[in-house]
């Protein structure tokens, strides 16, 4: 048995377009689970709801391709904002915690997801799901503040950060850029 472990480059993830990838797998895989928990917590928010936004009638087949539609787009989101060199450098720059510090890249990928997550509820179902509900003239009461959409974003984040530091290349990347508080602690 090998005692080395599989690298990104390995599955062979590498170069300079390495985030479409490791985004798209991650946002792909990652809104399948939530789009599975949705569906065991309440169906009608995926066949319902997700086809309502866009003005089609409820479609369970219809709500998931734009489900799974919209966890491609948001990985790929995700992939282009942690590999550029302000996000990555923040993501690898030394921390004044010694259990971060202890962690390598993949477990600051799974937190990034997790915020990444986060943000998501709250810019879209939260905000922009109620505004877009209160402008077609429905009661601005929108599932985007449930728990079970609050969970699944978080669960979506968090498969996706570890996704994308299991099918990218971070190490080589993170090793040629500079961390955005170097100066700060030269000065």
């Amino acid at each position: 048995m090998s005692t080395e472990s599989a690298s990104p480059t390995d599955y062979g993830l590498d170069g300079s377009t390495n985030w479409l990838l490791g985004g798209a797998i991650g946002g792909i895989v990652g809104s399948l689970l939530f789009g599975a928990l949705l569906w065991v917590v309440d169906p009608a928010i995926v066949t319902d709801t997700v086809p309502g936004i866009y003005g089609f009638d409820p479609d369970g087949a219809l709500g998931w391709v734009f489900h799974l539609f919209h966890g491609l787009i948001l990985g790929l989101v995700f992939g282009f904002l942690v590999s550029r060199d302000l996000i990555l450098g923040t993501l690898t720059a030394d921390t004044q915690f010694d259990v971060l510090e202890e962690t390598g890249l993949t477990v600051r990928f799974v937190l990034a997801g997790f915020v990444y997550g986060l943000a998501v509820w709250a810019l879209l179902p939260v905000i922009a799901g109620t505004v877009l509900v209160s402008i077609g003239g429905a009661d601005p009461v929108f599932p985007g503040v449930a728990a079970e959409t609050l969970a699944g974003h978080l669960l979506y984040g968090l498969l996706l950060g570890a996704l994308f530091s299991v099918f990218v290349d971070t190490e080589s990347s993170a090793e040629d850029v500079e961390t955005p508080f170097d100066d700060a602690s030269e000065s």
